[in-house]
């Protein structure tokens, strides 16, 4: 999140860049990234006002007059690429003259030209993720960052740390490094020129500030603790008989006690913010302000409120509590952003919901908010404190289910929250389990299972590692066949084929009833399966390539060991009323999914391929339907994508009505539809089916999905299904 005067700057549907105008109630979306944006910043000057917007992939630089002149003459305005491929950022910064801008991106600090794509200095020290990093206007070239350093060294004490370093930029100089500031992540960092003063926050409600100066070597002014602060001024306000929120919704402050109340939850208390508090400016026409008034003061933003700070005395001198106002729905939020000068006496404010894809923009009056709250204040009538802006500018887009969806949904890793009880006896036999009466009902269909153990973990590492082959991106793309291979002895159709995960075997399903499996050179055949009574439409492998699932036009489902050549699992014409198609595993190894007419079915099963002397020619496999999953508004699904290599809830459909639908298993129900994808029936859909052990981010896999139909073949941005 970013502010500046009258502008708010969020990420909107994953990758784009929404402006927006709080004078005109104008947004300005801005395109260019492919990833989901993670940091933003504003210039530090206003005429002209820059924005930088930074994803894995690509750091852009927009001037915000341009594009919307831009957008005025019907062009699609575009920033300068000033970065790319610097990992994951966190953090950016302009400078003070807005000719360069810090990027935190993992452990370093890359200086880039605000200009053009150019590195102009690399900072590397941190052993962690760079957090934030601000510049120092009175020295030149000099920049200071925080960093969450999970590694130790011999020199230090034995236990993760989080440091302070300050940058000599122009030479790419390290000038200090502070030692153990604390045993939480340092999240915000802020410069207070005035006093020359440094303030860091961290993510346990801890405030640091440091001098400056430079005779005082960055010696510690003080630590402030936000808890007890906050204890003090509830009871403070409490004796007075004041009320915090007076005006909105009458909620008295009461006394803290020591003792916690039984079944009450304790709260951390992040610092999301730090910046500078425009405290003067809101009470220019009082004549009864005290002089302790000429004192700075900064507001700090955490997860349950904003709180503002005295620096003269370190002292609280206003908390405003999100959860205190009935017209705001966020109660916690996960950042927060603020203007730095006030605005009629109005300081503008974002958050968003640490629990939900929402965002709010807040008008806070700070003179009424100390008013009512501050014993020194003489209060003036009943004078709102905080005022939340219509939002129906703002949230149409943020409500779209697309964009619920893509931010929520597509998380591979994503487990359903689920209330664990501990299992207790009975009876007096402490080896009984309950009957589980119990137990939370169960909220999702079905988990992955990610508590392996560190040898599991290890071998599958290993093995992905030696048995997975990409193709060598510096290669050209194929154009010419190597080797043709005659599967029959007569002109045969071949109407499917699947590669094995690691690439050691290919399968191909023949007009003739059969399935073969060939090497990778295809000289040789490795395994014949015969036994549909129909031309063989689908096959897949399962993830570990042992088994072989095949779909018929005979309305059967057949399992085939690769070892041998009877089949384990076959299920038989009762089972569905028309053709079985698109059959593959799923969930890695866990479900089967096929389509049949209209609709797509989730079986979970049991493979066994024992044979037993006496009843060898009775089935020990068992398959069971878990559900069915109908498409809307067609005759006949047409195309099934899922990724069976790593978990995954989505299942992606294409019907004859030439729409594409996409599925969320975990919710049990289709959450997007596009409608008119193609002018004809899709009929193959493709993903990024990579490894879940790879070194990349989660976001890097599954953002985009390719189809293909008689018209063509398109590319489409899963987090905007455009």
């Amino acid at each position: 999140l970013a502010c500046s005067h009258r502008h708010c700057a969020f990420p909107a549907n994953g990758n784009q860049v929404c402006v927006w105008d709080t004078a005109t109630a104008q947004p300005l979306f801005l395109s260019g990234h492919c990833y989901s944006i993670s940091a933003l910043s504003f210039g530090s000057n206003i005429n002209p006002l820059l924005v930088c917007s930074a994803s894995p992939e690509r750091v852009i630089v927009w001037n915000l007059d341009e594009c919307i002149q831009k957008v005025q003459e019907g062009f699609t305005p575009h920033g300068i690429i000033i970065g790319t491929l610097l990992g994951m950022v966190l953090h950016v910064r302009f400078s003070p003259d807005d000719q360069q801008v810090a990027v935190c991106a993992g452990n370093r600090i890359c200086m880039l030209s605000a200009k053009n794509e150019a590195i102009l200095a690399e900072l590397d020290g941190h052993l962690a993720p760079v957090t934030a990093a601000e510049f120092c206007t009175w020295e030149k070239s000099m920049l200071i960052s925080v960093s969450e350093d999970r590694t130790f060294k011999a020199r230090k004490l034995l236990f993760f740390s989080f440091h302070l370093k300050v940058w000599d930029y122009s030479t790419s100089q390290l000038i200090y490094q502070s030692g153990i500031i604390t045993a939480f992540p340092l999240l915000s960092l802020l410069i207070d020129e005035e006093n020359k003063q440094l303030i860091t926050g961290c993510a346990e409600g801890q405030l640091w500030i440091f001098s400056l100066i430079s005779d005082h070597n960055y010696r510690c002014v003080t630590h402030i603790n936000l808890k007890k602060e906050q204890e003090k001024f509830c009871n403070k306000v409490w004796k007075s008989g004041k009320e915090i929120g007076e005006g909105q919704n009458n909620s008295k402050v009461c006394k803290t006690d020591k003792v916690r109340p039984e079944g009450s939850v304790e709260t951390s208390l992040p610092v999301f913010l730090v910046e500078h508090c425009d405290f003067l400016a809101c009470f220019h026409n009082e004549e009864n302000i005290y002089s302790a008034l000429n004192a700075s003061w900064f507001w700090i933003g955490t997860s349950s409120g904003l709180l503002i700070i005295n620096l003269a005395n370190f002292e609280l001198e206003a908390f405003l509590s999100y959860k205190d106002y009935s017209d705001l729905s966020i109660r916690f939020a996960r950042s927060c952003a603020l203007t730095r000068q006030a605005v009629d006496g109005k300081v503008l404010c974002l958050i968003t919901s640490m629990f939900e894809d929402m965002i709010a923009v807040l008008e806070v009056n700070l003179a009424a908010l100390v008013r009512t709250q501050h014993s020194v204040f003489i209060p003036c009538g009943n004078e709102n404190s905080l005022s939340v802006i219509a939002s129906s500018y703002v949230f149409p887009f943020l409500s779209n289910p697309y964009f619920r969806v893509i931010e929520c949904k597509l998380n591979y890793f994503t487990i359903g929250l689920k209330r664990r009880v501990e299992d207790k006896p009975l009876v007096f036999h402490n080896k009984i389990k309950s009957s589980g009466y119990t137990e939370a009902p169960r909220m999702t269909m079905f988990t992955p299972n990610i508590n392996l153990k560190k040898k599991e973990v290890s071998k599958q590492k290993t093995s992905c590692k030696c048995k997975n082959k990409e193709y060598p991106l510096e290669s050209d793309p194929p154009i010419k066949y190597e080797k043709e291979v005659s599967v029959t002895f007569k002109p045969t159709p071949i109407f499917c084929v699947q590669y094995s995960g690691d690439g050691e075997m290919l399968a191909c399903g023949l007009a003739d009833k059969t399935v073969l499996i060939f090497s990778p050179n295809l000289t040789d055949t490795y395994n014949v399966f015969s036994g549909h009574d129909g031309a063989v439409n689908s096959v897949g492998w399962s993830h570990d390539k042992k088994w072989l699932v095949s779909a018929s036009e005979d309305r059967t489902l057949r399992v085939w060991s690769v070892c041998n050549k009877e089949p384990a699992l076959i299920l038989g014409k009762e089972k569905f009323d028309k053709t079985v198609r698109f059959a593959q595993f799923y969930f890695l190894d866990t479900f089967i999914l096929l389509c049949c007419g209209a609709e797509f079915h989730l079986l979970s099963f049991h493979l066994d391929a024992t044979k037993d002397d006496l009843k060898r020619y009775k089935q020990r496999s068992v398959c069971k339907l878990v559900q069915k999953f109908p498409m809307a508004s067609t005759m006949e699904i047409t195309s099934l994508s899922a990724v069976n290599d790593f978990y995954s809830y989505i299942v992606l459909t294409a019907g004859s009505n030439r729409a594409l639908e996409v599925f969320d298993l975990n919710a049990g129900c289709s959450t997007a539809v596009i409608p008119e994808a193609h002018t004809r029936s899709v009929h193959q859909i493709c993903q990024n089916k990579g490894s879940s052990f790879s070194t990349q981010q989660p976001e890097a896999y599954n953002l985009f999905m390719t189809t293909a139909a008689g018209d063509g073949i398109k590319l489409w941005d899963l987090r905007t299904l455009r």
